[in-house]
C-alpha cells in the first residue's frame, strides 16, 4: 500500500500521536452519495496548462499544473456518477461586476482587484469545459469558501436524501475543507478524492489532507472512488430532467 501524500511532512511524534489517539479510523462510504466538484473554474485552474509561477502571473488563484493533472481524473468521476444516476453537484464563485460583494476575500490579498478584469473571454468563475455541467446537473454559486455557506446546496442534498458526499476540487485547503467540514458538522459522511483535489501550496494540500482524514473525512484515490460508484444501483436518485436546460443557457 502507498505511503500517503502527508507522510513526509509529519515528524514521527505526530505518526504516533495519530495512531495512539485513535484518529484516522476508515468511516467507510455511504449508501446515497452526490458528487461535489468544487470551484474547477477558469481562476483556479488558469485558461492553458502552464507551470504555476507563469499561470499566477494572470490568474492570481491558478493552482497551475496540479489542477490540469485532476481535470481528467475529474471527468473520468463525472462520467461514472452519470451513468449510474449519481447526482453532481458543482459549486463555483458568483461576483457582481463592481466586485463589491468580494467583502472579506479582499483582506488578505492585495491583487483582489483583479476580479473585476476579465483576462480571456471566460470569466474567472466559469467552470472548465473539460468538466462542463450537463444539464442534469445541479450548479451552486457561492461567495464565500463553504459549499454550504449562504447556498441552497442543504436543501438539495435533503431533496435528494443523500447521506455521503464524494468531495473533489479546490482549493484543499480553502473551499474543500471548510465544505467538508460544513458537512461534517451536518453529520454528512464525506470521503475526499485526493488526486481529485488540488491547492496552490503542494505542502498545504497535504497537510489538510491528513487533518481531515483524522477528523472528519476518508481519503481515498479515484480508482476506489469509481469502482465504488459502479456498485452504486441506478434509480436510487429523484434527478433533475434537464428539460429545457439547453435552451436556457443559449437564450
Amino acid at each position: 500500500m502507498a505511503e500517503p501524500i502527508w507522510n513526509k511532512f509529519l515528524t514521527e511524534r505526530d505518526k504516533q500521536v495519530f495512531g495512539a489517539a485513535g484518529y484516522a479510523s476508515p468511516m467507510g462510504f455511504g449508501k446515497r452519495p452526490a458528487l461535489l466538484v468544487i470551484d474547477v473554474n477558469y481562476a483556479f485552474c488558469g485558461d492553458r496548462r502552464e507551470p504555476i509561477l507563469e499561470s499566477i502571473k494572470r490568474w492570481r488563484n491558478s493552482c497551475g499544473e496540479d489542477a490540469w493533472d485532476a481535470l481528467p481524473v475529474l471527468a473520468k468521476l463525472i462520467e461514472t456518477a452519470r451513468d449510474r444516476e449519481v447526482p453532481v453537484i458543482y459549486t463555483t464563485g458568483i461576483r457582481r461586476a463592481d466586485n463589491w460583494d468580494n467583502g472579506s476575500w479582499s483582506w488578505k490579498n492585495n491583487r483582489s482587484a483583479e476580479n473585476k478584469v476579465r483576462l480571456t473571454n471566460h470569466d474567472h468563475n466559469e467552470i472548465m469545459p473539460q468538466i462542463a455541467p450537463g444539464p442534469r446537473d445541479i450548479v451552486v454559486p457561492k461567495h464565500k469558501p463553504s459549499a454550504f455557506f449562504g447556498t441552497n446546496l442543504m436543501s438539495f442534498l435533503q431533496l435528494l436524501q443523500c447521506d455521503s458526499l464524494l468531495v473533489t476540487g479546490t482549493t484543499t485547503s480553502g473551499c474543500v475543507r471548510a465544505s467538508v467540514l460544513d458537512a461534517f458538522s451536518n453529520n454528512i459522511r464525506c470521503t475526499i478524492i485526493e488526486d481529485g483535489c488540488f491547492d496552490r501550496s503542494q505542502a498545504s494540500h497535504a497537510i489538510n489532507l491528513c487533518d481531515m482524514n483524522a477528523k472528519y473525512a476518508d481519503i481515498v484515490k479515484s480508482d476506489e472512488a469509481l469502482a465504488y460508484l459502479a456498485s452504486v444501483p441506478r434509480g436510487l436518485f429523484d434527478l433533475p430532467s434537464g428539460e429545457g436546460m439547453a435552451a436556457r443557457a443559449n437564450g
